[in-house]
């Protein structure tokens, strides 16, 4: 889990957040051991922003990959950083919900969160297979 989680707080390094200033990195771990890294990029209109989550499996999907063992989400100017909504239902469609996520509390302080428990009330992909 640390190395993971260290692995998002030195993505957090390329994040592009001018305006909020709210940099944000994340490291995915694909179910075959291969880790990469987002960050976000923000412009002008928050919502389309680039979350760091998103780019991290994106650029993992682009690599072929469809499956994830665990996820680590940083942030330098806020404590308690966790999945946005449109990023847990970016993951749900590729994880599962028991996918952990690892969030920074700031610290040294770590919490752990299933993806089916930050999703309660979306569609998760379990639903999908009905």
């Amino acid at each position: 889990m640390n190395d993971l989680l260290e692995t998002a707080r030195t993505a957090i390094g390329n994040s592009y957040a001018p305006y909020s200033e709210y940099r944000v990195g994340a490291a995915i771990e694909t179910a075959d051991g291969a880790v990469y890294t987002g960050c976000n990029i923000e412009n002008a209109n928050y919502s389309n922003s680039i979350h760091a989550e998103e780019l991290a499996l994106s650029k993992a999907v682009q690599d072929g990959h469809r499956e994830f063992a665990r996820l680590a989400v940083a942030s330098d100017k806020r404590d308690g950083v966790t999945p946005c909504g449109m990023c847990r239902q970016s993951l749900a469609e590729f994880c599962g919900e028991d996918l952990p996520i690892y969030c920074d509390e700031g610290d040294g302080e770590v919490s752990e969160y299933t993806l089916g428990e930050l999703l309660p009330n979306t569609i998760t992909k379990a639903h999908l297979d009905v």
